[in-house]
């Protein structure tokens, strides 16, 4: 029997939906806060939540991540008297098992619950996968395990795969990870950067050419789609390429045979497509420089990469894995790192993602060179001047304590300035924190993140000026409330 639980404020709804389920021999728990829910989902292994969205201490789907990432990995089903289109898309893009708008009837509960427990035993016990290669791709935070599940079901089939995300996040090394996965691995994993691809030269590239098919053509030619026969085609920034070739291509995917430049006969390339872009293919779609029908052929199945702000926790593994892979390419010893260096870089908001993480550590390391551990002062300038500002806010308040010069003003009505000092810092610095803690809504960890300081440094300022946090979401405070 299965563990069920339910986090709504609604007393008559929790003992609905307990009546309806517990029928059937299920052990129901329910929670009327989000806060307690939570900490009753971290204190028992449950296998699947019914989560009410507007609840009095938050919204139940900004808790979806904690929730699915307890050890049980339960399911959710999202139940709301409110049924809101664009929150049912954030429910959907988390995971959710489905969206259920109130009222609804015993029946309805109970064959949803039949559902998701037969999908949670055939799962249990389908056989098991192999361990994937995954090099390159650092990280254990939730969003790269949910990324890291939709390889490994890729890897088990030929279906075409489109890779989202933005510039730097590793999309070439997903579709590396897809290809060695696969059936396919011992063959040929093509790289096409469509970006870089000559206008003139496309269709060569692609496809090859034979021998007179134009001036300098002396010889055959095979393309890339043909290089890729038995392995995996993966088409780099796909947006970039031609519409002229776009409908060429088309043709290629559904039939898997193209002609090369200038030949009479068809030639045949079994290759499995893997597709990345960073831009909005469905935006190009209606700008009409990206052919809808093409779209729905490379995106059967969609991985969207999160990017590295969104999960600075991996930051840290990500540091010492590039740190030992340059320190090893320089063939130089490796490198310790001090506390300020790693929290100057969970704070950076990295717009170029991994691949500027990367540059960073490269370019510390070569200041570094003969010193054994890695300081803030060794990161590129504009990395530090960018956390700093964050910390003290490009617009920091100005203080209402000033002085208006006038030549009839006593001497004694000027404070020392080590007296006027210290109060224009007591006051702003009041202000500041006041600002951070209402933005964070209580969030310590993003709390210190933003601002930069230390957890001890942080704490210590709020003690000072008598400034408190209330209770409001996330699962680091559950675990400290």
């Amino acid at each position: 029997m299965a563990n069920i639980l339910v986090i709504d404020d609604d007393i008559d709804m929790c003992m609905m939906i307990k009546t309806a389920i517990s029928v059937n021999g299920h052990k129901v728990d329910y929670a009327l806060t989000i806060k307690d829910g939570c900490q009753q989902a971290l204190s028992d292994s449950y296998d699947v939540v019914f989560l009410d969205v507007r609840l009095p201490d938050g919204n139940g789907l900004d808790y979806l991540t904690m929730i699915k990432s307890i050890p049980s990995n339960p399911e959710i089903i999202i139940i709301t008297g409110e049924g809101d289109p664009d929150d049912a898309e954030i429910a959907i893009k988390n995971g959710v098992w489905d969206y259920l708008k109130k009222p609804f009837s015993k029946k309805n509960i109970t064959l949803q619950l039949v559902c998701v427990l037969q999908y949670r035993e055939e799962k249990k016990y389908a056989k098991k996968s192999l361990v994937l290669k995954r090099e390159g791709i650092i990280g254990e935070s939730p969003q790269i395990k949910d990324c890291l599940k939709l390889v490994a079901e890729a890897s088990a089939s030929d279906i075409n795969v489109l890779i989202t995300g933005e510039t730097g996040t590793g999309k070439e090394c997903f579709a590396s990870a897809i290809h060695e996965n696969s059936k396919r691995s011992k063959n040929n994993f093509v790289i096409v950067d469509c970006a870089a691809l000559p206008e003139t030269l496309v269709e060569s590239t692609l496809f090859g050419h034979v021998k007179g098919a134009f001036t300098g053509a002396d010889r055959d030619h095979e393309g890339l789609i043909g290089q890729a026969d038995g392995g995996t085609l993966f088409l780099d920034e796909i947006g970039e390429l031609p519409m002229s070739v776009q409908k060429a291509f088309l043709r290629v995917l559904q039939e898997r045979v193209f002609r090369p430049v200038g030949g009479k006969k068809e030639v045949r390339s079994d290759f499995r497509l893997i597709a990345a872009t960073n831009r909005d293919l469905n935006q190009m779609i209606k700008d009409g420089t990206f052919r809808e029908d093409l779209f729905f052929r490379i995106k059967s199945m969609k991985i969207s990469l999160p990017p590295l702000r969104d999960r600075s926790i991996d930051v840290k593994a990500l540091v010492m894995y590039a740190m030992l892979e340059t320190c090893e390419r320089e063939k130089i010893a490796a490198k310790g790192f001090s506390p300020q260096f790693i929290d100057i870089l969970a704070a950076y908001n990295w717009p170029g993602n991994v691949r500027e993480l990367i540059n960073a550590l490269e370019w510390a390391i070569g200041k570094a060179r003969y010193e054994s551990t890695l300081f803030p002062k060794h990161l590129p300038e504009q990395i530090r001047i960018n956390v700093t500002r964050s910390s003290i806010g490009d617009s920091f308040p100005k203080s209402e304590t000033t002085i208006q010069y006038d030549k009839k003003i006593s001497c004694q009505s000027i404070p020392k300035y080590k007296n006027f000092r210290e109060s224009i810092i007591f006051e702003n610095e009041k202000k500041y924190l006041s600002t951070l803690i209402g933005f964070t809504n209580g969030n310590i960890n993003k709390a210190y993140s933003i601002s930069g300081l230390s957890r001890t440094r942080l704490y210590g300022l709020m003690k000072k000026h008598g400034i408190s946090r209330s209770y409001w979401g996330c699962s680091n405070q559950l675990l400290q409330d």
